[in-house]
């Protein structure tokens, strides 16, 4: 997901340089781009019966996604025994996905169910920011957990100095903190700049590239700059999670004992299938050859990378691990009982 940041400019980069407008064509162009005051997406299906069956399919994924996030988030915090550095950046990535599939999935099912395809304009701004913003985030956040599996691994007599306390919350919080800053700069250059090829967007959600196809004004070098400032952001991540797996591979292949070698992986692989899947949707949909682009592709590998991981990705982390399984299962039992006494005492 994360090089869907990399073809945001694309558009508006090129080797060629326009010829300069006149003022009064200037004029115009702003005058178009203020004149709008909502966008049009783009709807899943012309059918009213379709549309009823995209409402019901993402409700059934949301409300999937906010129980199982909610869960992981409510063992951690009530779990003494899960309050370690893993856990607590697994916190942290549970609320990321709650963030990020509540920005995009309610007002899609709210215009499946009501027949309707607008956004307005400060809610398409508010959409892009907070997407970006959570996407990049949650990107710093993978990495930052890689450098967890690391020191766990290869350095694990250092493990409580390095991770201790104020450490994973200035970690954390440098995470957030760019997904801010990266949100902030790339919502300000591109609503900043004049739109007018309308108003209709070529996605089921406000999304970055399709925005900036409705612009006539290219800032080139503001672009150009923007764009290489996301390279170094998602290169520089990437490059320093696999050089971390590279690391714990050949730490793990030398333990003496299966059993000790098999314990590193399990706690490795929930990990590295996240990241996994985190990159895989975004190169995909970043990269896919314009020959085979078409508005169903777009949605499908859309739907891929902004709504299949925060869904799927608590899965993923519990599958296979007991002391979160067991400290859910907790959970739940206990609000059953809670709910049990709760209809009891409004009965008497």
């Amino acid at each position: 997901m994360a090089l869907i940041l990399l073809r945001e400019f694309s558009p508006n980069l090129s080797l060629s340089f326009s010829p300069m407008t006149c003022p009064h064509a200037q004029r115009q162009q702003m005058s178009n781009s203020s004149s709008i005051t909502q966008f049009l997406l783009l709807a899943f299906a012309d059918m009213r019966e379709l549309q009823l069956l995209h409402f019901w399919l993402f409700l059934g994924i949301y409300l999937a996604a906010l129980l199982s996030n909610g869960l992981i988030i409510t063992a951690v915090a009530c779990d003494h025994r899960l309050h370690t550095p893993m856990y607590f950046f697994l916190l942290n990535l549970s609320i990321l996905d709650l963030g990020s599939i509540s920005t995009i999935l309610p007002k899609s099912m709210s215009n499946s169910l009501w027949d309707a395809r607008a956004i307005s304009y400060a809610g398409c701004v508010v959409q892009v920011f907070f997407l970006l913003f959570l996407i990049t985030a949650e990107y710093c956040l993978l990495t930052i957990m890689a450098y967890d599996r690391y020191v766990a691994i290869c350095k694990p007599l250092h493990y409580g100095t390095l991770l201790g306390s104020r450490a994973c919350v200035h970690m954390a919080a440098a995470a957030w903190a760019s997904g801010f800053l990266n949100a902030l700069l790339h919502t300000a250059n591109t609503f900043s700049l004049p739109l007018c090829q309308g108003n209709a967007l070529g996605q089921f959600f406000c999304e970055m590239p399709q925005v900036l196809k409705l612009s006539c004004s290219h800032s080139y070098l503001r672009d150009f700059a923007i764009l290489v400032a996301n390279v170094y952001l998602f290169f520089g991540c990437f490059v320093f999670i696999v050089l971390s797996y590279v690391q714990i591979f050949r730490a793990v292949l030398r333990f003496p004992s299966e059993q000790g070698r098999h314990k590193a992986f399990s706690t490795c692989l929930p990990h590295l299938a996240v990241v996994s899947l985190f990159i895989s949707t975004g190169i995909f949909a970043s990269l896919k050859p314009p020959s085979i682009s078409s508005p169903s592709l777009d949605l499908v590998v859309a739907v891929l990378y902004s709504v299949v991981p925060p869904a799927v990705n608590p899965l993923i982390y519990s599958m296979r691990n007991k002391e979160l399984k067991e400290s859910i299962r907790k959970v739940i039992s206990w609000m059953f009982v809670n709910s049990e006494k709760l209809s009891s005492t409004l009965h008497k």
